[in-house]
């Protein structure tokens, strides 16, 4: 296994759509591979293989066991409800911005082997997975909220809104 370089919103393959895998060999498993030590690496809940370069439709999500789950050639089958919160990319470094999303989310996808199953989530985890999904579009997070702001803004905003539920 190897970590693999982030790329940021510089980099226009992050702008491409990504192409189908068809074949479930070595190659692949070596990239999901690299994929679950970089997001482990880098703290974060989900990452997509054009983030790392790779125009193929494979994500790496957190789900709400906290384990890290492989969807190859994803596709969105079901959702649910909505849910407006900040949203931040590892491609888009210490910016955060407000996105509306479904509340639950159920994809199909294939494993490394190409077996297909289905996983389903809730609030972040239904998140993350439209937000990777987004990724193999060749969509960031930015397109879909007003304006950015920066981390301390954030953690000032999740302050106020604790201070506030403490209030009622």
């Amino acid at each position: 296994m190897a970590l693999r370089t982030i790329i940021d919103t510089t980099d226009e393959t992050l702008f491409k759509k990504s192409r189908p895998v068809t074949d479930f060999n070595p190659r692949l498993h070596q990239l999901l591979d690299d994929m679950r030590e970089t997001l482990a690496a880098s703290g974060g809940l989900g990452l997509a293989a054009p983030q790392v370069g790779v125009l193929r439709r494979a994500v790496i999500v957190v789900n709400d066991d906290e384990e890290m789950v492989e969807l190859v050639n994803p596709e969105i089958i079901e959702t649910e409800g909505e849910e407006e919160n900040y949203e931040g990319c590892l491609s888009v470094p210490g910016r955060f911005g407000l996105v509306t999303r479904p509340w639950y989310v159920k994809v199909k996808a294939q494993d490394r082997f190409g077996n297909w199953f289905e996983a389903d989530g809730e609030d972040y985890t239904a998140r993350c997975f439209c937000h990777e999904l987004d990724h193999l579009e060749g969509h960031v997070f930015t397109e879909l909220c007003d304006e950015l702001i920066s981390e301390e803004e954030l953690i000032e905003i999740r302050r106020a809104e604790a201070e506030e539920d403490m209030e009622d």
